[in-house]
């Protein structure tokens, strides 16, 4: 029986550790060769350096396929653009994209600085920006498509400890959708099959070490079968999908669409109409986040209360 992903070329975006070294591995023990993007950066950005690029691509050879490193930043064009045509001019194709890296500089929204605020922006959201952008250009010229996989989290709904990254997390979801719905054009219009996901990954890595409550988590190794299987000919009819991988559960999150309406009785609505008939009719919908937080912290109230 074949490897799974035989003879198919994917670049990983921080391929260098965590998450996305897991990755890597597990889709080149299926048989790819594999671009390893990695700025070798410390967890603020700072720092950067190629050795952890060039080790794991020396480990992915070990493992009988080929591999190429790329240090450079993702948050630049010229990167992402380095990073598609390395697989192109080196094995004739790009037939899937992983984007894992990220920094993180943690602040309350009302303390965060401008440079903490597009550091993050530009290292997640630019940097799956920039390598959406040229590997979508090469596949939709090439017969066989290819896939596309943005790495979001849960916290694309909120956070309050890192607004960056929940606002940089939503982006991507946003940006993988707009990718999806260009695949699916390019596809009816008889080209290429392409698909592009999300996958919200939870595991013990060094971004997951200062969360500050208690959470469902596992480790990077179990995201890599769910990326593997997007990035196969076997998964390539999923599409415009955000999956949950945490430990042993996989979940699918809801496609965003307007649940309940209400009219003007006239041409326009006044700001008492608004108040007088919200309540009654379409409401609030409820935030499973925030009360989730309301929860934990009565908790935490409860128990120093001891």
């Amino acid at each position: 029986m074949p490897n799974y992903l035989e003879g198919k070329n994917i670049a990983i975006t921080g391929a260098g550790s965590g998450i996305g070294k897991a990755i890597a591995l597990a889709v080149a023990a299926e048989g790819a060769n594999i671009i390893v993007a990695d700025y070798g950066v410390a967890l603020d950005g700072s720092e950067p350096t190629s050795a952890i690029a060039d080790a794991v691509a020396q480990e992915i050879e070990s493992l009988g396929v080929e591999a190429e490193a790329i240090a450079g930043d993702v948050s630049h064009m010229a990167t992402g653009a380095e990073v598609v045509d390395t697989s192109i001019k080196r094995w004739g194709s790009i037939d899937g994209v992983v984007c894992v890296a990220g920094i993180l500089r943690e602040r309350m929204l009302f303390n965060m600085s401008e440079e903490e605020w597009d550091a993050v922006i530009a290292v997640h959201l630019k940097g799956h920006f920039t390598i959406y952008r040229h590997a979508m250009a090469a596949m939709r010229k090439q017969e066989t498509g290819g896939s596309i996989v943005g790495i979001t989290s849960g916290a694309f709904t909120a956070s309050t400890a890192q607004p960056n990254y929940s606002a940089a997390k939503g982006g991507i979801v946003s940006l993988t959708r707009s990718a999806a719905m260009t695949a699916a054009s390019i596809s009816l219009r008889g080209g290429p099959q392409i698909n592009a996901n999300c996958i919200a990954p939870t595991a013990r890595t060094r971004m997951s070490e200062k969360v500050p409550f208690e959470f469902e988590t596992g480790d990077p190794s179990d995201i890599a079968p769910m990326a593997t299987y997007l990035l196969s000919d076997a998964g390539r009819e999923v599409n415009a999908q955000i999956y949950s991988v945490v430990g042993r559960r996989i979940s699918v999150w809801n496609q965003p669409r307007e649940v309940r309406s209400m009219f003007a009785s006239d041409q326009s609505w006044t700001p008492e109409e608004i108040e007088e008939v919200l309540p009654r009719t379409i409401q609030q919908e409820a935030n499973p986040f925030i009360e989730d937080l309301e929860r934990r912290m009565k908790e935490m109230a409860s128990e120093e209360g001891k």
